[in-house]
């Protein structure tokens, strides 16, 4: 496993579905050992741009698994396949 989060949760602060996608990305994070990150879409204008209307959005690997609501076994599939070389 890379030291990098293969896991980021873009949101926002005072989000409530934010707040909730962070438990269950904690939860999965907890089980399987991987870890995360979390950007503000007040802090990078560009996945402001991109992803205003679906926060909170979770990323796999810079992909997009998951927006609004994230299901633990979805993104537990999703980490399933190894990171990119």
């Amino acid at each position: 496993m890379s030291d990098a989060p293969r896991i980021t949760l873009v949101g926002k602060p005072g989000c409530h579905l934010c707040d909730e996608a962070r438990v269950v990305i904690e939860q999965v994070c907890a089980d399987t050992g991987e870890s995360f990150t979390e950007v503000s879409i007040y802090d990078d204008l560009d996945m402001a741009d991109q992803y205003w209307e679906q926060i909170p959005v979770t990323l796999v690997d810079g992909v997009q698994v998951a927006f609004w609501r994230v299901e633990a076994a979805h993104l537990r599939a999703a980490l399933a396949s190894p990171p990119p070389a």
